[in-house]
């Protein structure tokens, strides 16, 4: 799979810029991609919170975490992600996690405002190197003295989690929809019927849908509630916990299949990858939902109207139909036939 950032991410060793350190570097938000896989594994440590790309790292034979340790490196790598609050927090923590004398490398598309984040990194440290290739800029800067510590400390503040929608839930800024209940999964909830039994809650965020289906369906017993991204799902372990054993948590890709034997199952599937349309992931999301339910199991989703995943509903449910719509979202309700 192309990819011009990390590509041009490592540039700076190819042009003999930046040397490889003795010891490991730490890879912020690392992914896997060609431009890995001729690189000694022992070089990096990598940190992603989400889990398919933490596991096609670990597939590759990287060392990955999914926090912070607290230990420093005398290279940093980092990806910084598009939200503004989010990438300066990863900034200032790459920083503090760089040895003295160190170095930290970021690469940005230009379509992303690399000008921008190249420009917060030398506001952070008070030096700045770069280079332009792929549409894309890395750029690195020395951590030393002349570091402004009272914007790192500021800064690493930025994407902590808070209260949000009026107190009721716990979430921090670069999650979806982070700071507001999103308009498909309100217009979800708006049409689910009283439930009850054993359920799922697919791509479950901060824990929105969990909550709402626990109090609105006494008789609901469990909902697992799934999510990829690790930072949405420590605001969900949050948000959910007065709920006790009726929720349970796990960190996971939907896509590659979730445990059976349920009643229902619930989702607002993501659909995009940065600025392009990911209608895969929508339709990952529908065939590990029928594979997971009960004979005469239903599986309630929203999704954007112009999405096509109609066709997957109906390959994949015995009967799919359009449970209610408006001028931005459809709600589908499927159910899943009995085993042939």
């Amino acid at each position: 799979m192309i990819d011009p950032v990390l590509d041009t991410l490592l540039l700076p060793f190819d042009d003999g810029l930046i040397d490889w350190p003795q010891s490991p570097a730490l890879f912020l938000r690392a992914r896997y991609g060609h431009a890995l896989q001729s690189l000694d594994k022992t070089k990096l440590i990598a940190d992603q919170s989400f889990r398919p790309d933490f596991e096609t790292l670990k597939r590759a034979g990287f060392t990955v975490r999914d926090h912070d340790d607290g230990a420093t490196y005398p290279l940093v790598l980092v990806l910084p992600p598009r939200q503004r609050e989010e990438y300066r927090a990863l900034l200032a923590r790459a920083i503090k996690a760089t040895q003295p004398g160190g170095i930290v490398l970021a690469c940005v598309s230009n379509l992303e405002g690399a000008k921008t984040v190249e420009n917060d990194l030398k506001a952070l440290t008070g030096n700045i190197a770069s280079l332009s290739k792929n549409k894309c800029r890395a750029f690195w800067a020395t951590v030393d003295e002349g570091r402004d510590t009272d914007l790192i400390e500021a800064w690493s503040q930025l994407d902590a989690p808070r209260p949000v929608v009026d107190g009721r839930f716990i979430s921090r800024p670069g999650l979806f929809a982070w700071d507001r209940l999103d308009d498909g999964s309100q217009f979800l909830v708006k049409n689910l019927p009283v439930l009850s039994g054993v359920g799922a809650d697919l791509g479950g965020g901060f824990g929105y849908l969990t909550d709402e289906m626990l109090r609105a369906s006494p008789d609901v017993t469990r909902i697992d509630l799934y999510e990829a991204e690790r930072r949405a799902l420590d605001s969900a372990a949050e948000n959910l916990k007065t709920f006790g054993d009726r929720v349970t948590l796990h960190w996971a890709d939907v896509t590659k299949g979730i445990t059976g034997g349920l009643d229902f199952i619930v989702a607002n599937p993501p659909f995009h990858t940065g600025r392009a349309d990911r209608n895969e992931l929508g339709q990952a999301f529908i065939r590990s939902a029928a594979a997971a339910l009960k004979p005469g199991g239903a599986f309630y989703m929203v999704a954007n109207r112009h999405l096509p995943y109609e066709e997957t509903l109906k390959a994949a449910f015995r009967t799919a139909v359009l449970l209610a719509e408006n001028t931005h979202y459809k709600v589908y309700k499927a159910i899943k036939g009995s085993a042939k």
